[in-house]
């Protein structure tokens, strides 16, 4: 199939699509969604449909061929693979006549650091009433440090548990209340309340807030000056078993390279296993089932226990440097507004200790060369508008997602249009790859007015907007966009539908269970012979229309009300 659709449309068939999209704004709900009535002002329905971009699936297989391609090594950061993908990104951005997004460069540099605990000095004991607790590496605890320091330590810390370790305000929660933690180390429960209770009233029931995530967790403590902030894990609340919490922390782990050295972080960042929290708690005849009981209720207060702890890990520290590369499309008349599109461009690169005729190269085909052909794919249609938005756009590839999220932190904290002027954006990881869909699937459903608009755009092709299946498992704070989130910025994380237009919904699910099973992170994800890229074309449609819409307007997309990111967003546009 050459296209989905023309750029120049017969009148006759420009009123058919208009008529569509004023009867799906006009009719009834579709199934999975809200009730909404959209309230962030775009183009009206002639001015949003006179350019409708043409996508070519061929054209998407091609790039994500070439980028998953062995030739590319895997796309590791600070590899030859790194220079590889650049080169064909920036070499596309400069074809297409876009400007350069940091300032005259298309390249924007990332300083990393790579931390590498040595497993033989990493050290965990309590101090208990009657004994002293040695807490084994690996098979009970994780220990680890952001510090750019060759070592880390705690000695003799007071133990405190802070339930959830939450401090939110707009929930009338706050865990840290009438205590003092400095220098001193919490234990923290994983997730937030509203999971634990399934109460629809208490945060957000059973979708995790970012109050939920364990980088937040370990954020707060830093905040409140703890010397060392330790997990429980809970495997249905964390949404995974203790081998992920292991098998991610060994080897070196990639930080940003802060001028603080990231001193303002803990000393001491830890999992441990559950049965251990009930040992430190049972010392002091507290039973961890009640106390987390207790941690459901705003009215919880911290519990000192008569514990206290050491820890201590050597490390091994590396600074390096990668990229993120970006490119930006000017406003005709609002050029200091930008809307922002972005995917990552890195994946794990090559398995050194693969065996001989093994395969050892984590091609990274949908996670997330997917992405980058979406963004470049974009980056081609609004480059071919007839005029630009009145407002500017911005492509962003971003490194180093894979060791969490860093090239999106670091360009959040050093952007190239200020964060206040980002008017919204749309990320984009790991899209779909079978075929048409009659929905669109949304991750972190129900968090910003963007979610209104693109109601209206699949309205335009007859399909409907659903909620994410498990938003216990907090995905919307595990890709990208959430660096933005975090400062303000609204961000759409949609997913390609779960509703196969010809074959059903079990069929894609046969196919996304097998993905996760088989091929997820692993050297299996590579271009299959069973795709078929017109549904990856018709949901670029979707998201240059979100963007062409907002990039139009005048107004901005908001958080809704509740939202845990609309407090910062409104701070920081009333103080711009």
């Amino acid at each position: 199939m050459k296209s989905l659709f023309p750029f120049s449309l017969p009148a006759c068939r420009l009123l058919i699509l208009l008529l569509i999209l004023l009867l799906a704004a006009c009719g009834k709900d579709e199934p999975g969604t809200e009730a909404k009535s959209p309230s962030v002002a775009s183009s009206s329905p002639a001015d949003a449909i006179a350019f409708i971009p043409s996508i070519d699936p061929d054209q998407l297989m091609a790039t994500i061929s070439e980028l998953a391609s062995d030739r590319f090594g895997g796309r590791e950061p600070m590899s030859e693979g790194e220079t590889l993908t650049l080169e064909l990104i920036e070499n596309r951005f400069r074809e297409l006549g876009l400007q350069p997004l940091f300032d005259d460069a298309y390249r924007q540099a990332v300083d990393l650091v790579s931390i590498e605990a040595d497993p033989a000095s990493a050290r965990m004991s309590f101090h208990l009433q009657d004994n002293d607790r040695l807490v084994t590496l690996g098979d009970e605890m994780i220990l680890g440090t952001r510090r750019v320091a060759e070592e880390s330590s705690v000695e003799n810390s007071e133990v405190v548990f802070v339930g959830y370790g939450i401090v939110a305000p707009e929930y009338g929660w706050n865990d840290y209340a009438d205590v003092n933690v400095q220098g001193k180390t919490v234990l923290i429960l994983v997730n937030d309340p509203g999971f634990a209770t399934q109460n629809p009233a208490l945060f957000k029931g059973n979708t995790m807030t970012y109050y939920g995530r364990w980088t937040y967790k370990y954020e707060e403590a830093a905040r409140q000056g703890a010397a060392a902030a330790l997990i429980i894990h809970d495997t249905e609340p964390a949404a995974y078993g203790w081998d992920v919490v292991r098998n991610s922390a060994t080897g070196p782990q990639f930080h940003l390279d802060r001028e603080n050295n990231n001193m303002d972080r803990a000393p001491i960042e830890s999992w441990i296993q559950r049965s251990v929290a009930e040992e430190i708690v049972a010392a002091d005849g507290l039973d961890l089932d009640s106390l987390m009981a207790q941690a459901q209720s705003a009215e919880f207060k911290a519990v000192a226990l008569s514990s206290t702890m050491d820890a201590s890990v050597q490390n091994k520290t590396i600074k390096r440097q990668s990229y993120n590369v970006g490119a930006m499309l000017p406003g005709h008349s609002r050029s200091d507004e930008a809307f922002i599109y972005m995917a990552h461009w890195d994946h794990i690169g090559t398995n050194p200790n693969a065996a001989p005729g093994e395969d050892a190269i984590y091609n990274g085909a949908i996670d997330n060369a997917s992405g980058i052909a979406a963004l470049l794919a974009l980056a081609d249609a609004f480059s071919q508008m007839p005029q630009a938005p009145a407002r500017s756009v911005a492509f962003l590839a971003v490194t180093a997602e894979e060791s969490g999220l860093l090239g999106s932190a670091w360009y959040a904290e050093h952007p190239a249009i200020p964060l206040t002027q980002t008017v919204a954006g749309v990320n984009m990881d790991a899209l779909g790859v079978y075929g048409p869909t009659k929905d669109i699937v949304v991750v972190g459903y129900g968090s910003s007015e963007l979610e209104d608009i693109l109601i209206q755009a699949a309205g335009s092709q007859e399909r409907y907007v659903k909620a994410e299946e498990h938003p216990e498992r907090g995905s919307y704070y595990r890709s990208d966009h959430f660096n933005f989130a975090k400062k303000g910025v609204p961000m759409l994380y949609a997913k390609s539908g779960s509703d196969h237009v010809e074959k059903g919904p079990e069929y894609l699910k046969e196919k996304g269970d097998y993905y996760l099973k088989n091929r997820y992170h692993s050297p299996a994800d590579e271009v299959g012979d069973d795709w078929d890229l017109r549904g990856l074309a018709q949901d670029v449609v979707l998201y240059f229309t979100v963007g062409e819409r907002i990039a139009n307007s005048p107004d901005w997309p908001e958080w809704y009300e509740g939202n845990e990111f609309r407090a910062i967003r409104d701070q920081s546009r009333s103080s711009d």
